[in-house]
């Protein structure tokens, strides 16, 4: 049942009246409906057509601006306007250039005036490159070269390309890792080989605005041929420099490009901003790696673009700043305005851009600052507002955002009227909607409202919905689409596959799914009044599709780039697995050779020489993976590329140079019938290289003059080539025996353990080789001590520096000795005839510890040490010093000091308890100081231990046996004493039995006691005469052992003591 509309549907259609162009008998201000691009480029030979079109009621006139100023056509004999039209044609048969300006359009009638854009007029002019006969490109093998192309500028900007023409054919030069195209149109080498010049090179240009293609005149490139080719780093061919910037307008393209020079070729790589460079769908790398083109540029693009270029010589970077920037583009133009008196409104001229553009209105095409003042309008920004709106407000009005790289202009008219209401389209049409939807009535009309009659039912819901889904390959699906509708009216159900109709049925059920059954299912509701429709995408997953079209490219020593096709990844995330098969191994068995993300298409392989390669790819998902990919074409690694290493030229006698190098691995070979090419020349002369092949890591060179100095270099040879040379070194040919001894051998400086040496240098030429070294030779002779053995052994000391007056310190000598020293100097293999011999002595130092300590117990109560004299005295011995601390204290007993003179050399200590242990430490002193200490602990003596050590030797048969041959032996003189006496026998000289009886014994002269014959020890050598006083059982007090010595040649340096065995040793100094 009809009914009147509400208001809110009311005001949908109101506004929806408002975006219907008003119809042309109704009077309106100007349009402009089409104009030429703002650069227009024309053909002056041809009629120069300048397009502007408009409507309008009344129809507009039109006028023209040129270069801002009013272009009168009518005046100028060479251009007319078209009837009913502003399109201007220019017939410039005389001087068609002083019509290359910039012209604007300008339609207008009682309403208003509109305005075009500002249109540069840009002539074409005829391509043409100057006849000029270029001289031959004259370059060295391995330098780089840059041919300039140098087009006619246009406009419009040409294409470049470069061919080469060998007679009798010509083709495209084909850029590679080494040969490139640069934006500009020149044709760079990296390095330049033989082959290039065997064709001649011409730029070609092709202008698109008439299809004309310009050919320059070929250059011929000569290139010189050496022995080798020189190795360079890399260098910037273009751009130059370590840094630039590249500012780019938003939308237009931007390319970034990197060519180095370098032999070998240099590797491009690319980061942004410090990170590897993400190509992403926007960008493409292009001229293998030196090129990044992005069509469109945005303001994601903005950043620091570093490209390097390596080789095995050296690396270099780049580094190009890329600015963003934009011309104004619309965020709203501004529409027209259709107004009833009284109304409101508003123009919104809404722009953006970088920097951000200016806004400026006109009415009329004069600045709104100077046209007549309105009350009711009013700029706000970019939105020009009017308020109760009348007939003086109907004009056009022009909006102009700009920034310094562009502008842009609309023209938006403001139209008041007082029109009757009619209706323009079918008049009482019945129109049906659903309730609770919007709806729409297509009512063509100008002026007032008007009523329609709505009638409503239930619309269609649906309440179950098909729901997308990822399956793997195989399963079964199921797609519900349940609904509600209005019972009176009846509904049907289609499911449609990518918009085409596929089952009649409310449920679709698909069975072992596979790709094929893939796509977009969309199950639709429909009656008579009303359609809904749900969709679900059925995603079908499964093991990737084989990549295709593998290409191998960019042979570089050992590697190769390897590009494919990816197949498709079927919905699962793709990993790529690389396979090779190579002649090391057995036909057909491939080998997994890298693994690698699955958004890459182009890889560079890392490959071993000497090898034929086969390559294969695999995708894998989590699925599965793919089929191989079919092989790709076979690959061969050729001549050596690694310089044999550590190369060196050393004489092995006085006539020859032994040089030799490191080999090459198996698999460094890259080829059979490894060689090595041995080159060689004396250095400092201008004799020709000689050389020679060997199989061998060594080779001689004989007949040569001692010790000279040759150049060397090496490189490796297999059947396919010789690879790269090695840097030049200096090998020399052998060495001799020096011929001269260092002169004025001299010491300075002597301490106890070390002296100073100074020497004179000899000359260069008596070395008969290359300076090793000076060597002093020395030995100690003696010691000052001369009762002390010394080793004799030689030792040296070596001292390599070569100073106009050298000097070296010889060390770990031992004080109060007698040394002496010669000199040499040596080659590398002999030593040269010794210098003079010197002698030194070296002072008194400190002495070293004293030897052969001991610890005895000697009684239950006492200990017992004694010492020997140090192994080196350094010196004369003036005492000893002994320090000594229970070990085990309970009394706290501190450190005690013992100071003793040279000739004892013996202490004993009584213990308080047998469990007292003590710490002993002694050193010897001269009169420098103290020498080094000798400390020892006391063993734990018991009285166990001490009856243990106490033997009773009365008990011993060895004591028995001798006891026995004493009292036998005095038996027998006794009975011989008395046969003798009783035959009353004289007898010279006196005997045991001749002692008076009578005369008391009375202590006797030294003299007296002892007289020495030649046979008897006199004790005459151990004292200096006086009485000796006797113990009670007749012995000396004292002991005294040491061998028999003339008395002059001992140094007692003080009184004799006699209570010590060793006293007679120890005053020996």
């Amino acid at each position: 049942m009809g009914t009147l509309v509400e208001p809110a549907l009311l005001l949908l259609l109101w506004q929806s009246v408002w975006a219907l162009d008003i119809p042309l008998e109704v009077r309106q201000p100007p349009t402009i409906i089409k104009q030429s691009m703002k650069e227009h480029i024309v053909d002056p030979k041809d009629t120069m057509v300048i397009e502007c079109e408009a409507k309008g009621n009344p129809h507009p006139i039109f006028s023209w601006r040129r270069n801002g100023k009013y272009f009168n056509v009518a005046r100028d004999s060479q251009a007319s306007m078209r009837r009913r039209s502003g399109t201007l044609d220019i017939y410039a048969k005389n001087n068609p250039e002083q019509y290359e300006a910039e012209y604007q359009c300008i339609a207008s009638n009682e309403y208003g005036s509109a305005y075009s854009n500002k249109i540069r007029l840009q002539l074409y002019r005829a391509p043409v490159w100057p006849r000029e006969i270029l001289e031959p490109v004259v370059v060295s093998a391995g330098l780089p070269l840059v041919l300039s192309c140098d087009p006619p500028p246009g406009p419009p900007k040409p294409e470049t390309y470069w061919m080469s023409s060998s007679f009798p054919t010509m083709q495209a030069v084909r850029p590679d890792r080494r040969v490139s195209m640069g934006v500009n149109g020149d044709l760079y080498f990296s390095n330049v080989l033989i082959n290039d010049s065997v064709a001649d090179y011409c730029c070609n240009a092709r202008f698109p605005y008439k299809n004309v293609i310009q050919q320059k005149m070929p250059v011929v490139v000569k290139v010189l041929t050496t022995r080798t080719v020189a190795e360079a780093a890399p260098t910037w061919l273009s751009p130059t420099g370590s840094s630039s910037s590249i500012l780019v307008l938003q939308g237009e393209e931007l390319l970034l490009e990197c060519i180095a020079a370098g032999m070998p070729t240099p590797r491009i790589t690319w980061t942004k901003d410090g990170e590897d460079l993400a190509v992403t769908s926007r960008m493409k790398v292009k001229n293998f790696n030196k090129m990044i083109q992005i069509p469109k540029a945005s303001f994601d693009d903005v950043g620091e673009y570093t490209c390097a270029a390596t080789n095995r010589l050296g690396y270099i970077e780049h580094t190009i700043t890329v600015r963003v920037k934009a011309a104004p583009f619309w965020l709203e133009k501004p529409t027209d305005l259709i107004l009833a008196p009284e109304e409101n409104g508003r123009l919104v001229c809404r722009s953006d851009g970088a920097p951000r553009p200016t806004i400026s209105w006109s009415i009329n095409g004069e600045p709104i600052e100077t046209a007549d003042p309105q009350p009711n309008r009013q700029v706000s920004g970019d939105t020009l507002i009017f308020r109760s709106v009348s007939a003086s407000n109907t004009a056009v009005y022009q909006c102009n955002a700009s920034n310094q790289f562009g502008y842009l202009l609309a023209n938006a008219f403001v139209n008041v009227l007082h029109a009757t209401p009619r209706i323009l389209g079918p008049r009482n049409e019945l129109t049906k909607v659903i309730e609770g939807s919007h709806a729409l009535l297509d009512c063509r009309y100008f002026g007032s409202p008007f009523f329609c009659h709505l009638s409503f039912s239930e619309p269609i819901i649906i309440v179950t919905k098909p729901q997308s889904m990822k399956v793997m390959r195989g399963t079964d699906v199921r797609l519900e689409c349940g609904v509600k509708a209005d019972i009176t009216t009846p509904v049907t159900t289609n499911w449609l596959k990518n918009k085409k109709i596929s089952l009649d049925e409310s449920n679709l059920v698909i069975t072992n799914v596979n790709r094929g059954d893939e796509g977009n299912y969309t199950c639709v509701i429909k009656n008579e009044l009303d359609q809904k429709s749900a969709s679900a995408h059925l995603m079908v997953m499964d093991r990737p599709n084989p990549p295709t079209n593998l290409e191998l490219s960019d042979p570089y020593e050992r590697t190769v780039r390897l590009s494919w096709v990816p197949g498709d990844s079927n919905h699962s995330p793709i990993t790529g697995k690389m396979q090779y098969d190579d002649d090391d191994w057995l036909p057909g068995k491939w080998r997994n050779l890298s693994t690698y993300p699955g958004t890459l298409n182009s890889v560079i392989l890392h490959l071993a020489p000497f090898s034929y390669y086969e390559f294969r790819v695999i995708a894998i998902n989590e699925i599965g993976a793919s089929r191989p990919s079919r092989p790709s074409t076979r690959f061969q690694t050729s001549a050596p590329d690694v310089i044999p290493k550590n190369l060196k030229g050393v004489g092995t006698w006085r006539n020859n140079m032994e040089i030799s190098w490191e080999p090459l691995t198996y698999r460094e070979w890259n080829g059979p019938k490894l060689k090595y090419l041995v080159w060689w020349r004396r250095r400092d002369s201008r004799e020709e290289w000689k050389n020679a092949t060997t199989k061998w890591l060594k080779y001689y060179i004989y007949d040569a003059d001692t010790f000279t100095p040759y150049e060397l270099k090496v490189q490796a040879v297999n059947d396919f080539g010789m690879g790269p040379e090695s840097p030049v070194v200096i090998g020399y040919s052998g060495e001799d025996r020096p011929i001269a001894a260092p002169l004025n051998l001299r010491v300075s400086d002597i301490e106890s353990t070390q002296v100073t040496v100074h020497w004179d240098t000899v000359t260069r030429g008596s070395i008969m080789g290359e300076l090793k070294e000076y060597k002093v030779y020395y030995w100690r002779d003696s010691s000052q001590l001369r009762w002390h053995w010394v080793n004799r052994a030689m030792k040296s000391k070596s001292f390599p520096d070569d100073v106009p007056e050298p000097s070296g310190t010889v060390t770990n000598l031992i004080p109060y000795s007698n040394y002496k020293m010669y000199i040499v100097v040596a080659n590398n293999r002999y030593e040269g005839p010794p210098s003079n011999s010197i002698h030194f002595s070296t002072p008194e130092g400190v002495p070293s510890a004293p030897t052969s300590f001991r610890i005895q117990q000697r009684h239950l109560d006492s200990i017992y040490v004694d010492w020997d004299l140090p192994a080196e005295p350094n010196g004369i011995i003036t005492g000893y010093s002994l320090k000594y601390q229970t070990v085990n204290a309970t009394r706290g007993e501190e450190l005690r000091v013992e100071e003793f003179p040279p000739n004892t050399t013996s202490f004993s200590i009584r213990r308080y308890d047998r469990y007292t242990r003590y710490r002993f430490s002694v050193a010897a002193r001269t009169r420098l100081g103290l020498g080094e200490w000798h400390t020892e602990e006391s063993p734990h003596y018991t009285t166990e231990t001490y009856a243990q050590d106490q033997v009773d030797i009365t008990t011993q048969g060895w004591f028995i046996g001798i006891m026995c041959a004493v009292a036998l032996i005095v038996l027998i003189l006794l009975i011989v004493c008395f046969i003798k006496r009783s035959r009353g026998g004289k007898y010279p000289g006196t005997t045991a039995c001749s002692l008076d009886k009578r005369k008391p014994l009375k202590a006797l002269s030294w003299p007296a006691m002892m007289k020495r014959s030649d046979s008897d020890d006199s004790l005459v050598e151990y004292g200096e005469g006086g009485e000796i006083p006797f113990n009670e059982d007749g012995s000396f007090i004292g002991q005294y052992t040491g061998t028999r010595r003339d008395v002059r040649e001992l140094d007692f340096g003080g009184s004799l003591e006699l209570h010590s065995p060793m006293n007679t040793i120890y005053s020996l100094a």
